[in-house]
């Protein structure tokens, strides 16, 4: 009877814990992985202010679905949400789904056998099962999650599959509108799960950019952080010419760059690199050397350019502001965006209600208002209304 009683009792603890697991778990990840770094508010001058809400704004890449959070209401947790967007006079948002990370996760080398992350985030977020184990599942989850945004709430959010749909939400927002936009891309095409008709699957799901890797090599080849080095296999060849079909836009965040040399081989459309620094600038292996991102440029890519340290070596508005700097003179001012890497387990000076802080430092370091312009988003705007499929 004791025995009983004893196993009787461990059983409510064991069920007490996932209870708790479950019911906190996922909040306490994303308030632990997703950090801003502690400021005073900063001090916006009125020319800055009053620039920053004439802007075209838009950010190349934010992995905010990742995460369970209500995004219609504004939170504590992390960089994005629509409230925050809102504040922050954001009129476009690149969403990113992450469907693998390896663990022991770094810049240098990841294994493919590396326990995988997600799975864990998917478990405790009460992901459909059938995600547990299948990366396609997972991004197709992440994008039902935000195309739901605009069922919930279609005077505040506007999901994006067209050029036409772009040119209707910033015809919105020209007059007077604070709608925003958001779209859909892949954090690495591992989320295939090896299969070229998942690439179809997904782009008819909503997805309109995807990456060819993460942190780890794939089947279409290697990645910067891997352990190959290597080019595009025939998988991958294949995967990049039916994304050129379907008028997929491709980025090549965290490709090596051996993959990047490939694919500007036989892309017939120009690329994105949605979240980087510049070498030349941040000499790290997060970011590809400067004489391939100038043929990415010169192909017609676009360039985003990261909040984090990883990307831009010291995270202050005022170095961000001098990575973009270097970008431009390096590139050119039509080649280079925002792209924040919000929610992609980074620490960051500001959250994107905070966006203003990087037109007063623009402002302050010299730019022209063209090239302000530019840079926050009229670059992405314009890239985006020419490789959007028509609608």
């Amino acid at each position: 009877m004791k025995l009983k009683r004893t196993i009787r009792y461990a059983l409510i603890v064991i069920i007490l814990l996932v209870i708790l697991v479950l019911t906190f778990g996922p909040g306490y990840l994303d308030k632990s992985q997703n950090k801003v770094l502690p400021h005073s508010p900063f001090n916006i001058s009125q020319q800055a202010i009053e620039l920053h809400q004439s802007l075209q704004i838009g950010d190349l890449h934010a992995d905010t679905s990742l995460w369970k959070r209500d995004l219609l209401e504004k939170i504590e947790n992390g960089h994005v949400d629509i409230p925050r967007l809102s504040e922050g006079n954001v009129a476009v948002q690149m969403f990113t789904a992450v469907t693998k990370v390896p663990a022991g996760i770094n810049y240098e080398k990841n294994s493919t056998e590396a326990r995988d992350l997600v799975q864990l985030i998917a478990i405790l977020e009460r992901w459909p099962v059938n995600s547990w184990s299948s990366l396609t599942q997972r991004a197709l989850h992440q994008v039902s999650n935000i195309r739901s945004l605009e069922k919930e709430a279609p005077e505040k959010f506007k999901f994006i599959l067209s050029a036409k749909d772009l040119a209707t939400h910033l015809g919105k927002r020209a007059t007077g509108s604070s709608i925003v936009g958001g779209m859909m891309g892949t954090e690495g095409s591992h989320a295939l799960d090896g299969d070229l008709e998942n690439i179809k699957v997904l782009f008819d799901a909503g997805y309109r950019m995807m990456s060819l890797h993460h942190f780890f090599d794939n089947k279409l080849g290697g990645s910067l952080h891997g352990e190959s080095t290597a080019g595009l296999t025939e998988f991958g060849k294949q995967a990049v010419l039916k994304m050129n079909q379907l008028e997929v836009m491709i980025d090549v965040s965290h490709s090596s760059e051996a993959v990047v040399e490939d694919v500007l081989a036989i892309t017939s459309r120009p690329l994105i690199v949605s979240h980087t620094g510049i070498r030349g600038h941040c000499d790290l292996k997060r970011n590809i050397h400067d004489p391939l991102m100038q043929k990415i440029a010169k192909s017609g890519g676009l360039i985003g350019v990261g909040y984090w340290e990883g990307a831009v070596c010291e995270a202050t508005p005022k170095n961000i502001v001098a990575a973009i700097r270097y970008a431009i003179d390096l590139l050119g001012e039509d080649h280079v965006a925002l792209g924040s890497d919000f929610d992609g387990a980074t620490t960051t000076p500001f959250d994107t209600s905070e966006l203003a802080i990087l037109t007063e430092e623009m402002l302050v370091a010299g730019f022209t208002e063209i090239e302000i312009r530019k840079v926050m988003g009229a670059n992405m705007m314009r890239y985006f209304a020419e490789n959007l499929p028509a609608g």
